[in-house]
């Protein structure tokens, strides 16, 4: 029997906050059940375990993500601010309520070292579009580049999102302007 949609969203809700505020294995699933107000009976009907309802909660926060990420990128009419939309869509994400102390996909990577597979396949589709999307909009800036530039990117917004852990004001403006230095430096490379 699946669960109601507004059920299912009180779990989603209480999981996305507890998880990514205070760590998933610093949370006990009853604390999930009590901020939700369902019982452990309702919550088993529509997740297997505490990892697929992570899972489910880490691919709501994906489409949010992506959503976040779209309206960023729509701002823009360079290829460069397209490619660059991506840390106005990370400051967008963070402003949001439903924020969290970091990435809660490098979260709930660094708890699970041997994820479970629906967590395993959360965690990998999220990797896989980020890389899959720098690739693109850095195709539009460098197209005999675009991999190496995405890689690259990746790699600074990672940082990013784990220097949020360290000091939790950071902003993107350092993380903007290492990615804006890489860009102008493919340029050079290929002029």
């Amino acid at each position: 029997m699946a669960l109601r949609a507004n059920t299912e969203e009180r779990l989603l809700d209480a999981a996305d906050e507890l998880f990514f505020s205070h760590g998933i294995a610093a949370t006990p699933i009853d604390a999930v059940l009590r901020r939700a107000g369902v019982s452990a009976a309702t919550l088993y009907r529509g997740f297997t375990s505490k990892e697929s309802l992570l899972a489910a909660a880490l691919d709501r926060r994906h489409r949010a993500w992506l959503k976040t990420w779209d309206e960023a990128v729509a701002t823009h009419d360079t290829a460069e601010g397209r490619l660059l939309a991506v840390f106005d869509a990370l400051d967008a994400f963070r402003a949001r309520p439903a924020g969290s102390r970091w990435c809660a996909f490098l979260g709930s990577a660094a708890e699970y070292a041997d994820a479970p597979p629906e967590l395993a396949r959360a965690l990998r589709t999220e990797s896989e579009t980020l890389r899959a999307r720098l690739a693109e909009y850095a195709a539009e800036v460098d197209g005999a580049r675009a991999d190496e530039l995405a890689e690259q990117l990746l790699l600074v917004i990672t940082g990013d999102l784990a220097m949020r852990l360290r000091s939790p004001a950071q902003t993107t403006d350092t993380a903007r302007e290492i990615a804006r230095a890489l860009i102008a430096s493919q340029a050079s490379a290929t002029s």
